[in-house]
């Protein structure tokens, strides 16, 4: 079985911008496992263990072959699920396109057996973890509302990606399965 998940990757330039914010803050907020650079991407949606690639891909080659590529932004922090018990820390991700492109994968997914998510769809890119059983720093609301309206950055988003990843104890591994594009329909018409 293969544990896995379709993404976006953001631009290298909005990439290094968070990672020089995260930088920052590692000293300011101990209690947090950091992702690693590389580890950094927008999830769409979360599969699990798969048994096999090609139908997945299949599946989501016409709906999103029909996608026109977009933009989208990263702008500002902020935690899930609040302040008072923190899980994740992330990065704001804002694009009109965002919530119809995971609605299309969720529907091309559901007949495969994949059923849709209970929550609305959140654009976010996960930085941090709080690890099991921390308490969240005294500061931590003032260092996020610090960061409320930074702007890391607007990239072009031009393909999705079905990734595998591997668990480690030093933390995920992931890399790529399949690569589809978006508007690769609508440019062969």
């Amino acid at each position: 079985m293969i544990r896995a998940f379709i993404a976006v990757d953001l631009d290298d330039p909005v990439i290094e911008k968070i990672c020089n914010v995260v930088e920052i803050l590692k000293p300011r907020i101990t209690e947090i496992r950091w992702l690693r650079k590389e580890n950094l991407h927008l999830t769409l949606k979360f599969l699990g263990n798969i048994a096999e690639v090609e139908p997945i891909a299949a599946a989501l080659r016409h709906p999103v072959g029909l996608f026109s590529p977009c933009t989208i932004s990263a702008k500002g922090l902020g935690v899930f699920p609040d302040f008072r018990r923190p899980k994740i820390l992330w990065v704001g991700l804002t694009g009109d396109q965002l919530v119809q492109l995971a609605a299309k994968i969720e529907s091309a997914l559901m007949p495969l057996g994949f059923p849709p998510e209970n929550r609305a769809f959140t654009p976010h890119l996960t930085i941090g973890r709080w690890r099991e059983g921390s308490r969240p720093a005294k500061n931590l609301r003032q260092e996020i509302d610090s960061l409320n309206d930074f702007e890391f950055g607007a990239c072009a988003i031009r393909q999705i990606v079905l990734f595998q990843s591997v668990l480690k104890p030093e933390g995920a591994s992931y890399s790529e399965l399949r690569t589809i594009q978006l508007g690769a329909k609508l440019a062969s018409n």
